[in-house]
């Protein structure tokens, strides 16, 4: 699957989906049955409904399936981090330009990060410091047109 039928099927999956991919990422690989399991365990959903589920992860091309035997064997066609980077993007190139920063204050305040985490962006910070322009124009109308922009 080339890069970008992959980045418009990550672009497509649903908050279900998500929940079922983010047990294949954890576990590797699964089987039907130890999938349905764990997704009962945190939703009340039916059998059919997460097979469902299954089969339009399978056929965006976000998983895998095997067959060994009897039993359906799902492993992930995209990695998490890939999937999580893309989505991310997304959200923020719907976001004016200027308050992108504030987004990602507000997004820090609300999460929990470990010393790592920290440390990481701490870095990363650091070096994009170095180069950062002093002000980000607002990117909300055509260029050209900043002088109306009411986005301060």
């Amino acid at each position: 699957m080339d890069s970008t039928s992959t980045q418009t099927k990550i672009d497509d999956i649903t908050p279900a989906e998500w929940e079922l991919m983010r047990i294949v990422w954890t576990k590797g690989s699964v089987y039907s049955r130890e999938l349905i399991s764990l997704m009962q365990q945190k939703r009340d959903w039916s059998d059919s409904t997460i097979k469902t589920l299954l089969r339009r992860l399978v056929q965006k091309g976000l998983l895998n399936t095997e067959k060994e035997d009897r039993k359906f064997k799902y492993t992930a066609a995209v990695e998490e981090i890939k999937a999580m980077d893309v989505t991310a993007r997304q959200l923020f190139d719907h976001l004016c330009a200027m308050k992108r920063g504030q987004t990602l204050v507000n997004l820090i305040d609300h999460l929990e990060l470990s010393q790592s985490d920290i440390e990481s962006l701490q870095a990363v910070l650091t070096e994009k410091k170095k180069t950062a322009p002093e002000t980000v124009k607002c990117d909300c109308l055509p260029e050209g047109m900043d002088e109306t922009c009411d986005c301060n």
